[in-house]
């Protein structure tokens, strides 16, 4: 049976931040080019409502398009920029919204308006018009994550989709261990310890030690021990263990080892994991203290320690500083 068009079902995703940039230039000649930059085309301003109509345009893309889901947008941005040596306007859109699908058609019909609507003010004095080169430049959010134009992109753009973060982790000394059986008797590749590694590294952490150990909770309290006593390491994260097969006992050791189980960090994990997938509700895993240490227990997932890390790296400084508040023997 033909099922014809239809929308596709985003009612089971779950809402992300997602962004999205498009582009275009409209060529305008040089008699046209010049009055746009002065500002004189007999109708009006043309940059001025440009911006106006591209950001009219983006909210109203599911109006335009047929399949297109209507959206509610957080930010609308347009912006223009002369080129000089091609008499070109160039346009870019930038929409941002948080919700469970993207944003790239309000961004490219945001851009198209605001096109058009240069068009439309330009053509009574130049009718010879080209836009060219209307494409998405970058898009982030959602299980995709970040894609950027394989043609290249603006320095700018990418900043915009994927910005530098702060070192919110600078000054602070981690330790990683990953638990798996497989892992530890060299017949599975351990890639937790690498991913999250990169990211603790990447947030300005100094990794103290990694460690690849079995799912033995005698193997873990030894180690976390040894990492104790050692003194330097303020941050640990485990990767593994917090699943529900028999072996997996990360959260129950790294409890009976805490002064203080913190139980808002296992919450946290799990509602920002579901943004990704239902089965984050299944981890077990926990967030505590020990001496001036803070621990953080993980999946073994790489995707899932990379989300942990993500989600919680902006208050692990914090916790650090309130740990260092409180007198220990």
């Amino acid at each position: 049976m033909n099922q014809g068009f239809h929308m596709i079902d985003v009612g089971g995703k779950a809402p992300t931040h997602r962004i999205a940039v498009a582009e275009g230039r409209i060529y305008v000649g040089t008699h046209a080019f010049e009055l746009i930059r002065q500002r004189a085309l007999p109708k009006g301003d043309v940059l001025v409502l440009a911006e106006i109509a591209g950001i009219q345009g983006a909210k109203t893309a599911s109006q335009l398009i047929p399949l297109c889901h209507p959206m509610g947008l957080d930010q609308v941005q347009i912006l223009t920029e002369l080129e000089t040596e091609a008499c070109a306007i160039r346009v870019s859109c930038i929409a941002s919204t948080h919700a469970k699908t993207g944003v790239e058609m309000e961004a490219l019909a945001g851009a198209n308006a605001a096109l058009l609507t240069i068009w439309d003010l330009t053509k009574m004095v130049e009718p010879d018009l080209k836009i060219d080169g209307v494409r998405l430049l970058a898009k982030v959010g959602g299980k995709s994550g970040l894609w950027l134009n394989p043609a290249g992109v603006p320095e700018w753009v990418e900043d915009k989709v994927s910005p530098k973060p702060a070192q919110t982790l600078k000054g602070i000394t981690a330790s990683f261990i990953t638990l798996s059986d497989r892992a530890a008797a060299g017949i599975y590749e351990d890639k937790a310890t690498p991913t999250g590694v990169a990211l603790l590294e990447y947030l300005g952490a100094t990794i103290n030690g990694t460690h690849v150990i079995p799912d033995e909770p005698v193997e873990l309290t030894r180690l976390i021990k040894e990492i104790q006593a050692e003194g330097t390491t303020r941050l640990v994260i485990t990767s593994g263990g917090t699943g529900v097969a028999p072996r997996d006992k990360t959260p129950e050791t790294i409890a009976a080892l805490a002064d203080r189980v913190i139980p808002g960090i296992g919450e946290q994990l799990r509602l920002y994991g579901a943004q990704f997938t239902p089965f984050s509700w299944s981890s077990r895993g926990i967030g505590a203290t020990l001496g001036n240490m803070l621990i953080v227990t993980l999946p073994g997932n790489p995707k899932a320690v990379r989300e942990g890390i993500e989600c919680l790296h902006k208050q692990i400084p914090h916790l650090i500083n309130t740990i260092d508040n409180i007198k220990h023997d």
